[in-house]
Order: C-alpha cells, then sequence, then structure tokens
C-alpha cells in the first residue's frame, strides 16, 4: 500500500480555536479523520501529524525520504522563511516521491510576508485557499501519480 505522511507546522493543532474565520472550524482530529478516510477510500496508508518544532519536521521529511513516503505538507509559518524545511523538502521530490504544499487559508491573498513560499519551489505542487478540501485535492493528486 502506499504511504502518505500528512505533516502540519506550527500552530495547526489550535485549529478550530485559532482564526476560525481564517482555518476553519475543523479541529485538527477533525482534518486527520478526514485524511485517512479519504486515504482508505483511495488505497492510501495515511498517517497524519502536527508540530511546532522545525527540527522535527525536518525529522519527519527525512523519515518521508527513507521509508518512500509521499507527502502532504502544511508547512504553516514555516512556509515563508525555512530554508531547512525547504531543503528538506527537496530531498522528497529529488528521491521521486510527490510532495504536495497545502494551505487552508490563501497565502497570496493574505499579508505581503505570506506571499512568499520557500517550499513552493521545491513541490510537487501547491494547492491553497480551499480549507480542508484541498488536503483531500492532494491526496488524490497523490494517489493518481502512484
Amino acid at each position: 500500500m502506499t504511504s502518505v505522511l500528512v505533516l502540519n507546522g506550527p500552530n495547526l493543532g489550535r485549529l478550530g480555536v485559532r482564526e476560525p474565520d481564517v482555518y476553519g472550524s475543523d479541529t485538527l482530529a477533525d482534518l486527520a479523520g478526514a485524511c485517512v478516510k479519504a486515504g482508505t477510500e483511495l488505497g492510501l496508508e495515511v498517517e497524519v501529524r502536527q508540530t511546532d518544532d522545525e527540527s522535527q519536521m525536518i525529522g519527519w521529511l527525512h523519515e518521508a525520504v527513507d521509508a518512500g513516503a509521499h507527502v502532504v505538507l502544511n508547512p504553516a509559518a514555516f512556509t515563508h522563511y525555512s530554508y531547512a524545511v525547504r531543503d528538506a523538502c527537496a530531498m522528497v521530490t529529488k528521491a521521486g516521491l510527490t510532495l504536495i504544499e497545502v494551505h487552508l487559508s490563501n497565502p497570496a491573498a493574505r499579508e505581503v510576508f505570506r506571499h512568499t513560499s520557500v517550499v513552493g519551489g521545491v513541490s510537487t505542487g501547491t494547492i491553497a485557499g480551499l480549507g480542508r478540501e484541498g488536503y483531500l485535492l492532494a491526496l488524490r493528486a497523490v494517489a493518481a501519480r502512484t
């Protein structure tokens, strides 16, 4: 079975209570349940994780490379400044694995500092602004590419 790590960056553990007008009312548990369910329907083995720690995120990306797991990544704030996360993402795609960058909101429609993604240039693709549906579309894209 094709493995997919759905990785979520800083503050996404606060989904449902943090700015629901921007990020929606679903909790991380709601999002994880929807991803696992969609993955099962698509024949994917999905594991959802969240961290506020840049080092842990990098370790998970390394783990994906070593395990041959595809990645759906919401890097959250790491999107805009973490070249270390970007370099780890590049390892994923250079290993021939799919890495889809996902954002619940549309960073291009928000504050100027959110307009730049250092991750986007090494991702297979980016989905933004579609809320939880963006994750499900990303899983469909992974399934279509494997």
